[in-house]
């Protein structure tokens, strides 16, 4: 084979070569186009109503303390604690009837993230009985460990102690944010005037509010009696301050109107 007939069959090879790469890619192209259509078609399709959504959120923020000593000169306060309680209310505005779409069977919170953490203290989250709601009271048994399943029940009568969702959206999923040891074995020598178990006690000890500021986040995922499958991912600024009141003046209460909806992926 002479030179010519030579470079013209690689020339040839090169140019079959790549007409098949171009030919491979423009179809390759059109197939994950064709099958990324087809999946936002498919979850469009999914979520043409909102079956379940939070629209508001009740926030109440206070502190506690253990005392450790106590005498007519000094007060020694072994675990100051600051506490936000959360009620997160899950409405079906898909329809005024309950039904199999719009009840649930699962819920579970997973992914729990602190977006902002104290610089101060020691945060955990805990499961709440809504019996308890406001009260300073920690219940070590419900500390949540990365994830959190609830009871599904639709008994008139239960025992809210446990995580437990009524199947019919009828009770708010109740949280506990719990920032323990903002000052351990700190001595307040002003005992003139009285010790007050609530917010006040953070000015007392000299805790900015900045300190022990917190975001935190977390996806909430609900199974409905169609086995369809259903998430959101909640994002809450932990209230310490609102208009005209802070946390120093005790407590600190907030109804948050909220729009997270629950898209369906399954």
């Amino acid at each position: 084979m002479d030179k010519k007939k030579l470079v013209l069959t690689v020339l040839t090879s090169f140019l079959i070569f790549i007409i098949l790469a171009i030919t491979y890619l423009f179809f390759n192209r059109a197939i994950l186009k064709s099958g990324l259509e087809n999946n936002l078609l498919s979850f469009a399709s999914k979520n043409e109503k909102t079956v379940f959504s939070i629209n508001r959120i009740t926030f109440f923020s206070s502190c506690d303390a253990k005392n450790k000593t106590a005498t007519s000169s000094n007060f020694t306060i072994e675990n100051l604690y600051q506490f936000t309680d959360m009620a997160f209310f899950i409405s079906s505005p898909s329809s005024g009837e309950k039904n199999l779409e719009n009840t649930f069977k699962k819920v579970y919170i997973d992914n729990i993230k602190y977006e902002q953490r104290p610089t101060l203290g020691q945060p955990n989250l805990y499961y709440k009985n809504i019996n308890n709601f406001a009260k300073s009271d920690i219940i070590d048994d419900n500390l949540i460990n990365d994830k959190l399943e609830f009871d599904i029940t639709s008994e008139d009568e239960t025992d809210l102690n446990r995580p437990t969702l009524y199947n019919n959206l009828a009770n708010p999923i109740v949280l506990s944010y719990v920032n323990n040891n903002i000052k351990s074995d700190y001595t307040l020598t002003d005992t003139s005037k009285p010790i007050t178990y609530d917010g006040s006690l953070l000015k007392s000890c000299n805790v900015l509010l900045n300190n022990i500021s917190c975001k935190i986040s977390f996806d909430i995922y609900i199974t409905n009696n169609l086995e369809q499958e259903f998430k959101t991912t909640v994002y809450a600024s932990l209230p310490l301050e609102t208009e005209g009141k802070s946390i120093y003046d005790g407590n600190v209460t907030l109804n948050q109107d909220t729009n997270f909806i629950f898209y369906r992926y399954k």
